[in-house]
């Protein structure tokens, strides 16, 4: 009895201090959040003043101000963001969930090697390609559109390597053995068996896709040069590097609250897939 009392204490007291780091750890976390917030809703000389746990009366004029900007289009930068993110995250998971499944699933020459050229690719920095990625662009046409943004997308090594590892861990091969008995093309088994069983990776490299090229500076900021074509990162980094007389430092902040609020929502619609991989992971574990 002493013994069971014993450990019932000593796994209450590892609960307890469990909960309290997760406390701190979210408290951490959503502290920077409410630190935006309350910058957002205050003006440059309040901002300047230091830290306040109070908001400010300045969100509608940050909003305002920020609207009228003639020289942010901030409406035409939340599209361009939303169209480049969306498709990058799209077309990221669908061809790299087809080419780990194709990887996984058939037995072919080079297949090593070609796995072996996709880890590769992964390793190569996007700065190394970047001269002649532009240099192409430009003799397509390309240069001010949104296209180059997302459609490389297809080739995402990274995202590949993550699906090909949930398939050989949560996908029996089996399964697709019967789908074809049953007479099941090969995209039919793709598309209705393989990428239902895949919605926990699709949905954690969706939120991954979605979120870097929501933050991507580098690449736009090579080929966009019209204002109505520009992303908010150019945007914002435009609006921050603006001349120090006119650096109104409420509306970056105003700026940087409406660029992170569709990361949350995407984070929020997707985060119940993430928690049923992780359930399934611990169940098959």
């Amino acid at each position: 009895m002493n013994q069971s009392k014993g450990s019932k204490g000593k796994l209450t007291a590892a609960r307890v201090v469990c909960y309290i780091v997760l406390a701190i750890l979210c408290f951490l976390c959503l502290f920077f959040f409410y630190m935006l917030l309350i910058n957002a809703s205050r003006n440059t000389f309040q901002i300047q003043q230091g830290f306040s746990f109070l908001p400010g009366k300045s969100f509608s004029v940050n909003l305002q101000g920020l609207l009228a900007n003639a020289n942010i289009p901030v409406l035409s930068g939340i599209k361009n963001s939303l169209t480049v993110s969306t498709l990058s995250a799209i077309l990221a998971i669908y061809f790299s969930a087809m080419t780990a499944y194709g990887i996984y699933a058939y037995d072919f020459k080079f297949k090593n090697a070609a796995f072996a050229f996709i880890l590769l690719i992964m390793m190569m920095p996007t700065q190394i390609s970047s001269v002649g990625f532009v240099n192409e662009v430009q003799s397509m046409g390309l240069k001010n559109s949104l296209i180059p943004l997302y459609l490389p997308s297809i080739a995402a090594p990274t995202v590949f390597f993550f699906m090909k590892q949930y398939l050989e861990s949560n996908m029996p091969m089996e399964i697709v053995e019967a789908a074809r008995i049953d007479g099941s093309n090969e995209f039919n088994t793709f598309n209705h068996i393989v990428l239902p069983i895949m919605k926990p990776a699709l949905a954690v490299q969706a939120i991954f896709s979605f979120v870097t090229a929501w933050n991507n500076f580098f690449v736009p900021a090579l080929l966009l040069d019209k204002a109505d074509k520009k992303t908010l990162p150019i945007l914002i980094a435009q609006l921050r590097s603006a001349d120090f007389l006119k650096f109104d430092m409420g509306q970056v902040y105003m700026m940087v609250t409406i660029a992170i609020i569709p990361v949350i929502i995407v984070y929020l619609f997707l985060s119940k897939y993430i928690v049923r991989g992780v359930a399934l992971g611990g169940v098959k574990g």
